[in-house]
């Protein structure tokens, strides 16, 4: 009989155990989708020589947004190309330091946008680059829709820019990360200033929030993703599965999107970003690029600038 009562409360004590797990996990993902914790601005365009404007102005439906306007350096700053950077889901304009699992999500690597912002200043761009609603010096506007509502604050940064005396409001192209490239297909459909745009890595929401459950957690990993979800529609979210920035993506009319994408991303998918490809009246020849992780898929841009100069100078003039 003792044998037995041990072997029950081993039982117990292991599926206790694993309940604590999946709880630990289902609070944390919530936390992420609904309102991640903010990563602070560890630099600014001066660290790198860059001079800069502080700007605050407001998303379509009226959050407010901060960010940085870079000129381009030289006369006539105002014939020059102006590119948006929209950064991607948890970080802030500057990218992310992917130092704590408070603040990033695990597996991720760091990435710094100012690092392009400042090659793409030097080839003779004005850069805007802002916070996300939700993210860095923002307002917060809960829960995190993953481009959807986000499309608000890109359309929010182009009636900014089509307000300034210093910006050719036809010469605007937009650079977008992951869930900042979801932002910009869910953007184009409602606005003809874009005249080109980058997409990197955007995804369907449920292809990543799955694909990144499996990686992280095994085939157990849907198991806290499916409760984070329902917690996730309980404060507002939609279901992930009506976030989709292919159908959006159809919308983009004669806007040129150029698709950036890694092989090796096991957060995404290239047959996800293929569909978007598809269904975009106006893609180029996407870039496949060979990469070990999803992280790589970014660095390869911001390794790249000269690639993006080309693009654009094509696209735009």
């Amino acid at each position: 009989m003792l044998p037995f009562r041990r072997a029950i409360r081993l039982i117990f004590l292991v599926f206790g155990v694993f309940i604590g797990m999946v709880t630990v996990i289902v609070a944390y993902l919530s936390r992420m989708m609904i309102s991640p914790p903010r990563q602070a601005l560890w630099a600014t365009p001066a660290d790198l020589g860059m001079a800069f404007e502080e700007v605050q102005f407001p998303a379509r439906d009226g959050i407010r947004l901060s960010g940085w306007f870079i000129p381009a350096a030289g006369l006539d700053a105002e014939k020059k190309t102006t590119l948006i950077l929209v950064h991607g889901w948890p970080w802030n304009r500057l990218g992310t330091t992917a130092e704590t699992l408070f603040t990033d999500l695990p597996g991720s690597a760091p990435l710094q946008l100012l690092h392009l912002s400042q090659a793409l200043n030097r080839l003779g761009f004005n850069i805007l680059m802002f916070d996300l609603r939700n993210h860095g010096q923002s307002a917060s506007s809960i829960p995190v829709t993953f481009g959807l509502r986000e499309s608000n604050d890109l359309l929010g940064a182009l009636d900014h820019l089509e307000e300034r005396q210093d910006v050719d409001s036809q010469r605007i192209g937009v650079i977008g990360f992951s869930t900042g490239a979801n932002t910009l297909l869910f953007a184009l459909p409602r606005t003809d200033l874009i005249r080109a745009a980058i997409a990197v890595q955007p995804t369907s929401t449920t292809v990543f929030s799955s694909r990144y459950a499996t990686s992280l957690l095994g085939p157990f990993g849907r198991i806290p993703l499916a409760i984070a979800s329902m917690i996730y529609q309980a404060v507002g979210g939609l279901r992930l599965s009506a976030i989709e920035p292919i159908f959006a993506a159809s919308g983009s009319s004669t806007t040129p999107v150029l698709y950036i994408q890694g092989t090796g991303d096991r957060w995404g998918s290239v047959e996800n970003v293929a569909d978007m490809v598809r269904a975009t009246p106006n893609a180029l020849e996407p870039i496949y690029v060979e990469t070990g992780h999803r992280f790589d898929g970014y660095q390869y841009v911001v390794d790249n600038p000269d690639l993006l100069q080309t693009f654009f100078e094509e696209q735009i003039g």
